[in-house]
C-alpha cells in the first residue's frame, strides 16, 4: 500500500491526461460536424493526432535527457493545453489539425516521462503490483474520457477550456510530488526492422490493431451520429468499446498463454470480422443493439495488439525487448496515422457502414497472412506471458521487460 501511495501522484497525472486527451478526439468530431467540416477534414484531425503522437514518442526521450523529467513534462503539457485552448479561436480544419498534432505530442511526451519515472522507481518485487495498478488506472481513465463527451457541448469555448484545465491540472501532482526526480534512462534505438525480423505476423497485426482502434475512436462518433445517436449516446457507444476491450483481457490472455498465439490472432480476427458484420446489421436494431455491438467489437479487437506483442517477444532476446516494444509501437503509430483519414474518406463515399467494412477487410487480410506464416516456421516452446500493454510511448517496453524475462527463467527448459 505504501508503494502505491508513493506512485499516487503519477497515477493521478495519468487519469487527468486521459480525461483531457481522450476527450478531445470525439469532441473534435462532434464540433467539426456542427461547424460544417467535411468528413474527410474530420478524419484528418484524427490522423494529425497520431502524427503528433509519433513525433512525441521519438522526441520525448531526447528532450527528457536534455532538460530533465519535470521540465519535459511541463513543456509537453503546455503544448497540449495551447492546442486545446486555441480551437475556438481559429475555426478552420487545417488549423485544428496543427492543434491536434500538439495534443498528440502532449500525450506521447507526458507518458514517456511518467513511464520513465515508474521504471526508475519499481523493483523486481514491486513491479507486478505497480504495473497492474498502472494498467487499471490507464483503462479507467480511458473509459471516463469517453463518458465526458456526454456533458461537453460541441464547438464550445467552455468545453475546450475544460479539457485544457484538465491537461494543466495533470502538472500539479507530478510537480508537487516530494519524490526525487530519477536519472534519465538511456534511449532505445528505434529499429522498425526488428519487429519484422522477430515476427512479420506481429508487425502486421499491430497495424491492423491500429486500423481498428484508431479509426473507431477518431471517426466512430461520425458513425454514431449517422445512425442516429445523440452526443450522450455516442459517449456510451465509445465507452462500450473500451469496456469490451477491458473484459477481454483475462480470457484472451489465458488463451494466448495456453495455445499457439498465431491461432489466437487468427480466431480473434475472425471474431472481429463477425463483430463488424453484427455492428453493421445492428445499426437498424435500435440503441441497445448498437451499444452491445460496440462492446463486442472492443472485445474482439482490443486484445490483438497485446497478443501480437507477446508473440513477437517470444522470438526476442532480453537485450532486444525495449527496442522491440518501440518497433511495434512504431508500426501501430504508422497505421494509426492513416486509418482515421482513410475511414473518413470511405464513410463520405459509401456511408457509415464503410467504417466497419474497412476494418473487416483488414482483419481478413490478417487471417490470410497468419495462416501463411504458420507454414513458414513452428511456434516457440518457451514463451513470454501475455501482458496487456498500454499503447502509450516507445519506452513502455522497459516496464514489462523483466516480467517477460522472469517468466522464461522460471519455465522448465524441456517445455
Amino acid at each position: 500500500m505504501r508503494l502505491l501511495i508513493s506512485f499516487a501522484a503519477l497515477f493521478l497525472s495519468v487519469i487527468l491526461l486521459q480525461l483531457s486527451s481522450g476527450g478531445v478526439g470525439p469532441l473534435d468530431v462532434l464540433s467539426g460536424l456542427k461547424l460544417g467540416f467535411s468528413k474527410q477534414e474530420i478524419g484528418m484531425l484524427g490522423s494529425a493526432h497520431f502524427l503528433g503522437f509519433f513525433i512525441g514518442c521519438w522526441w520525448a526521450p531526447r528532450l527528457m535527457g536534455n532538460v530533465g523529467h519535470s521540465r519535459a513534462f511541463a513543456a509537453f503539457t503546455a503544448s497540449g493545453s495551447i492546442g486545446l485552448m486555441a480551437h475556438m479561436m481559429v475555426l478552420d480544419p487545417y488549423a485544428w489539425a496543427l492543434m491536434r498534432v500538439a495534443s498528440g505530442l502532449c500525450v506521447a511526451g507526458c507518458y514517456t516521462v511518467i513511464e520513465a519515472w515508474l521504471q526508475a522507481r519499481v523493483t523486481n518485487e514491486t513491479r507486478g503490483r505497480t504495473m497492474g495498478v498502472y494498467r487499471v488506472v490507464d483503462m479507467t481513465g480511458s473509459l471516463a474520457a469517453q463518458m465526458i463527451i456526454g456533458i461537453l457541448s460541441p464547438a464550445s469555448y467552455i468545453s475546450y477550456n475544460l479539457l485544457a484545465i484538465l491537461c494543466c491540472a495533470a502538472l500539479l501532482p507530478l510537480m508537487l510530488t516530494r519524490t526525487a526526480e530519477p536519472e534519465t534512462p538511456s534511449r532505445a534505438r528505434l529499429r522498425p526492422r526488428l519487429a519484422i525480423d522477430c515476427s512479420p505476423l506481429a508487425a502486421a497485426a499491430v497495424v491492423v490493431a491500429a486500423l481498428s482502434s484508431a479509426s473507431f475512436r477518431m471517426v466512430g462518433p461520425i458513425y454514431g451520429q449517422e445512425v442516429g445517436l445523440s452526443a450522450g449516446q455516442i459517449a456510451w457507444f465509445l465507452s462500450a468499446f473500451v469496456l469490451g476491450g477491458a473484459l477481454a483481457q483475462l480470457p484472451v490472455g489465458w488463451l494466448a498463454d495456453k495455445y499457439d498465439r498465431r491461432w489466437v490472432l487468427v480466431w480473434l480476427s475472425f471474431a472481429a470480422m463477425l463483430s463488424c458484420g453484427i455492428t453493421i446489421m445492428a445499426s437498424g436494431l435500435g440503441t441497445t443493439g448498437i451499444m452491445l455491438s460496440a462492446g463486442l467489437f472492443g472485445l474482439t479487437t482490443f486484445p490483438i495488439y497485446s497478443v501480437a506483442a507477446a508473440h513477437a517477444h517470444d522470438f526476442a532476446t532480453s537485450e532486444e525487448r525495449v527496442e522491440l516494444s518501440a518497433a511495434l509501437m512504431f508500426f501501430f503509430a504508422l497505421g494509426a496515422i492513416f486509418a482515421p483519414y482513410l475511414a473518413s474518406v470511405l464513410i463520405d463515399d459509401f456511408g457509415p457502414k464503410a467504417l466497419f467494412l474497412m476494418i473487416l477487410v483488414g482483419h481478413g487480410v490478417l487471417i490470410i497472412f497468419g495462416l501463411a506464416r504458420m507454414q513458414v516456421r513452428p511456434t516457440k516452446g518457451a514463451r513470454t506471458p501475455y501482458i496487456y500493454t498500454p499503447r502509450t510511448s516507445f519506452t513502455v517496453g522497459r516496464l514489462f521487460r523483466r516480467q517477460r524475462d522472469g517468466s522464461l527463467e522460471n519455465r522448465d527448459p524441456s517445455e
